[in-house]
């Protein structure tokens, strides 16, 4: 797929690249921090589908992901989660679910994230890059507990593989914030620099990369990550029907109220 083909698609996602063939990746909303959204065309949908068109440009050799202003994601935009809890809008939802991880692996270049501030929705879709750069303020936090719902999206796979089951357990159950000190220990985070070096930092990256056999890096991304492949064909579907029952559970309806997310613990 050729990049003219699909870099003005995504209303929530801004795509460029540049001469050495390193394409950025910029999720936001209207030019602000990206607000999570679920609705039909919202960056539930999107995301998969880029990172599907990424995966299949052969002209491209590093991506650059990040996100828009001081955060990268800490809200819910309300207005795109007008209908969660349809049959129809169950199905797409997984569908889409799917989409984002597998689509997301098939990407077999170099990939390079960019983490500022909070990300507090979806952390993972960033820290599963093949390099983390992240500012000293960055916090990262689960959002499914915190609204009633079950990490079963992707989420349960990603931080069980770097936290170890128990210690994702408490992750989840506790709605535990960590610091990019924190990623730094445990390994999910590469290195912390200051905002004003860190796209500096990511590019230097990119270069240095983008000179190399283009050939050994993508063959190295995916043997490095064929247990993730594994894991979400294997675990996906049963995560998503999880999230999806308690999103229906009259027992304990979800609660997307944006403010329980901050998180001032």
């Amino acid at each position: 797929m050729q990049f003219e083909a699909y870099k003005d698609r995504f209303r929530n996602i801004a795509l460029s690249r540049d001469d050495s063939r390193v394409l950025r990746m910029r999720v936001h909303t209207d030019g602000a921090s990206l607000q999570w959204g679920v609705d039909v065309d919202c960056i539930h949908g999107q995301l998969g589908d880029a990172f599907y068109a990424i995966g299949r440009d052969p002209d491209t050799r590093v991506v650059i992901m990040e996100g828009t202003g001081e955060d990268y994601c800490f809200s819910r935009n309300m207005t795109e989660f007008k209908d969660v809890e349809s049959d129809e809008a169950a199905y797409r939802l997984i569908r889409e679910g799917r989409d984002i991880l597998t689509n997301q692996m098939e990407i077999e270049v170099p990939v390079i994230s960019l983490v500022r501030g909070r990300a507090l929705i979806h952390p993972e879709i960033p820290l599963m890059a093949d390099i983390v750069l992240a500012t000293p303020d960055a916090k990262f936090r689960d959002s499914h507990v915190a609204s009633n719902l079950v990490p079963g999206d992707g989420a349960q796979i990603f931080w069980t593989s770097v936290l170890g089951p128990t210690r994702a357990s408490y992750f989840f159950m506790t709605e535990q914030m960590l610091t990019a000190e924190d990623g730094l220990r445990l390994g999910f985070v590469h290195e912390v620099l200051p905002p004003e070096a860190l796209e500096a930092r990511a590019l230097e990256i990119a270069t240095n990369l983008a000179g190399k056999s283009q050939f050994a890096l993508r063959y190295t991304r995916m043997v490095v990550h064929q247990n993730w492949r594994n894991r979400f064909a294997t675990e996906s579907s049963f995560g998503f029907v999880s999230e999806m029952l308690s999103m229906k559970s009259k027992g304990g309806q979800h609660n997307f109220d944006p403010n329980r997310l901050l998180g001032k613990k």
